[in-house]
């Protein structure tokens, strides 16, 4: 854990970022962005996809449901980057990092060079994944008698080199350099022998390119639930009676925020033990 600094610094970047869709990750994003709210940091979304927005369209269903409850809960606030150039994206980031402590960027599911560009500029890179070689194949492709690795995909150096640049720059000392994450979402119904495989081409894989992997979110029917009224697995005391299932999700939520190691802040409040 990072120690806090007295001196103004611009927000710390969260990127999270897969080309492929369904691995959770807007749903992650959002839930992580909701749930450093609640540790009194100011947190700004920046919905990089203008035609789904999911991560926008969550926090206005959120905002709705607030005024229409009157009730106040902690949100991130959110725009929708609509420029088109990668310089207009991080003349966005630069102006909205100014007045938060989080930027919460959540990338389109597709490779584009503004896509490109926000991976580039993360200081923590989050790239959710489910427990399949088809999700696998976005990092490297493995071989299919043995399940070894044959090679990095185009997206794993891309960063690679991101990582690397950052490393060796020195005119942006103020930025750490890039942490990249790879979260395993589990999904209800991979059997244990596929798994394994897959954990392993994953430990080869972050050896090479330097990534950790941590573990995220399961599938639940509770995450589809939320959506139209915006609250999280966070909201207790508005969400009804809370099951078994519910707790977990709730507890692998607040594992996945502490794996992320992210920098403390200027708040006297600051903790990551979410109640």
């Amino acid at each position: 854990m990072v120690t806090p600094q007295t001196a103004p610094r611009p927000a710390h970047r969260i990127v999270f970022a897969n080309e492929k869709g369904g691995t959770g990750k807007s749903t992650t994003a959002v839930h992580v962005a909701v749930a450093l709210a609640y540790l009194g940091a100011r947190v700004t979304a920046l919905d990089l996809d203008p035609r789904q927005r999911t991560t926008h369209r969550y926090i206005e269903n959120r905002l709705a449901t607030l005024e229409r409850r009157r009730i106040t809960l902690p949100t991130p606030g959110c725009e929708v980057f609509r420029g088109d150039t990668p310089e207009e994206l991080l003349g966005t980031i630069g102006r909205l990092e100014q007045t938060c402590d989080f930027l919460i960027i959540d990338n389109p599911g597709r490779d584009d060079p503004i896509a490109r560009a926000a991976a580039e500029s993360a200081d923590t890179l989050v790239t959710p994944m489910n427990d399949s070689f088809v999700d696998f194949d976005l990092i490297g492709q493995v071989d299919s008698e043995t399940f070894k690795v044959k090679k990095l995909s185009f997206f794993a150096e891309l960063i690679w080199e991101a990582r690397m640049k950052r490393s060796r720059a020195t005119i942006d000392g103020n930025r750490p350099e890039m942490d990249w994450v790879v979260v395993r979402n589990r999904t209800g119904h991979v059997e244990a022998r596929n798994m394994a495989r897959i954990e392993q081409a994953l430990t080869e894989m972050s050896k090479r390119v330097g990534f950790r992997v941590t573990q995220g979110l399961s599938e639940r029917v509770i995450y589809r639930e939320l959506f139209p009224s915006g609250l999280t697995l966070l909201d207790k005391g508005h969400l009804g009676e809370l099951g078994t299932s519910h707790l977990i999700a709730r507890q692998e939520l607040r594992a996945l925020l502490k794996s992320l190691n992210l920098p403390e802040f200027a708040r006297p409040q600051a903790s990551l033990e979410l109640a």
